[in-house]
């Protein structure tokens, strides 16, 4: 393919690189395409403009200039119309082509050269149905005019549909991939919360018998010594050797520590076999406060290195959701806060020492709020890191998009976490920073 352009009033030829060879993503804008240069003054007669035509035959059309400024455009399809007609080439062939030009002008499409292909795509195809195949007019910098072939724009446009289409496929893939690969961990983490569950059962029900059966020893001993004050040398020896009075004193609080040991467990156990539930079928009645504290307990070790968390749960209604699929949002979401805390940390690692010091801290608060006429539930789950900024909060929920470092994050978590509260929950997932100073992600869940 060759375009022309005008240099000292003779015409050069200029190479355009085959279609195959275009180097086009979703980005791609009209620079990116080949364009046309051939510049002609109004004042040369049109049999000039047919013999550029006739030398490059994929020439689409010509930009008219006056003084060497730009004035409009001819396409070949129009002025091959036009001198073709009965009596053209007697009106046109050998007068100024500015003739030609005032006798047949026509609405010209112009665009900025850095609009998307896509939409150019868009603009060209909204013309009417004479002027659709018409060159469009491409606006570069410093007032410089160029042509556009509108074969290579829908050449170019189909690539990118393709381009879209492999995107799209990989981005469904990898959708499907993440949620087997949670949902193998849900069946993975309720089978063992199962096999846990059952000794700390038979634990739990046999502690209440055995403090029982302590108690009973006890009044056993007491009877004992009231009916005999002065016991045997032997027993004596015995009861100091054990140390009886320490024991019958220190035995009641271990059990007792027994007894809250079993209870964190099982609470441990029970938020385990909630976060599971990432594979259910249906919505169940869910308290959002417990979902929460489930999350929470899944984090406890992480929580503990420095990390203040502050939790303002409000009076919520039971509403009917995906548990496990809401506990993979708050666990992202808090994941992400421990991240950002800890990255924080490093970069603030001089002024944490200094006189005041900064607190790492996460702050979950749960309300109902109303809001255009309807009743929501608000989860809010803020840190005081580093922020986002707001190219980022831009582009945040996309798919494979990533501030870590390559083989520290893949891009699917905040793209999934909206995911399941836009589509699975009709709610809305909204972030909030402040760079350098906070972090705020709120999810709202309509209450049905």
């Amino acid at each position: 393919m060759f375009a022309l352009r005008e240099s000292n009033s003779e015409l050069s030829v200029l190479h355009i690189p085959e279609i195959c060879t275009w180097h086009l993503s979703l980005k791609s804008t009209l620079q990116d395409l080949p364009l046309y240069d051939c510049q002609i003054e109004l004042t040369q007669q049109a049999k000039e403009v047919a013999q550029e035509f006739e030398k490059n035959p994929v020439l689409p059309g010509v930009i008219l200039t006056k003084n060497g400024k730009f004035v409009g455009m001819i396409s070949r399809r129009l002025f091959f119309e036009r001198v073709n007609r009965r009596y053209g080439l007697e009106m046109f062939f050998q007068r100024p082509i500015e003739v030609l030009y005032q006798f047949s002008r026509k609405d010209m499409l112009l665009l900025s050269s850095d609009t998307l292909i896509v939409e150019a795509a868009q603009e060209s195809l909204y013309r009417t149905a004479e002027l659709v195949y018409d060159p469009i007019v491409v606006v570069l910098e410093n007032d410089t005019y160029r042509l556009l072939d509108v074969h290579q724009l829908m050449v170019a446009q189909s690539r990118i549909n393709q381009l879209t289409n492999k995107l799209l496929q990989k981005q469904t893939q990898a959708k499907i991939i993440q949620t087997e690969k949670m949902a193998s961990l849900g069946k993975m983490v309720a089978g063992v919360a199962h096999e846990i569950r059952n000794p700390l059962n038979c634990i739990w029900g046999n502690w209440s018998f055995l403090m029982s059966y302590f108690e009973d020893l006890i009044q056993l001993m007491a009877a004992y010594e009231a009916e005999f004050s002065e016991p045997s040398a032997q027993i004596a020896a015995i009861k100091e050797e054990i140390e009886f009075d320490f024991l019958q004193e220190d035995l009641p609080a271990t059990l007792e520590g027994m007894k809250l040991g079993v209870e964190q467990l099982l609470t441990i156990v029970n938020g385990l076999h909630n976060f599971s539930h990432m594979d259910e079928s249906k919505a169940v009645e869910t308290d959002i406060n417990e979902c929460v504290e489930s999350t929470l307990l899944i984090l406890k070790n992480r929580c503990k290195k420095g990390i203040k968390v502050v939790k303002d749960y409000g009076e919520l209604p039971l509403i009917s959701c995906y548990s496990g699929q809401l506990s993979q949002v708050f666990l992202n979401l808090l994941v992400n806060a421990l991240d950002a805390l800890a990255e924080h940390a490093v970069d603030r690692e001089i002024e944490i020492q200094s006189p005041q010091t900064w607190q790492p801290t996460i702050q979950i608060t749960t309300k109902v709020l109303e809001a255009r006429g309807c009743l929501w539930i608000a989860i809010c789950i803020a840190d005081n890191g580093p922020g986002i900024s707001p190219e980022n909060q831009q582009r945040i929920f996309d798919t494979f998009f990533t501030t870590k470092p390559a083989g520290k994050g893949t891009g699917m978590g905040l793209a999934i976490c909206n995911q399941i509260v836009t589509e699975k929950h009709r709610g809305q997932l909204n972030v909030r920073s402040q760079p350098g100073q906070n972090t705020e992600f709120e999810i709202l869940l309509p209450i049905a």
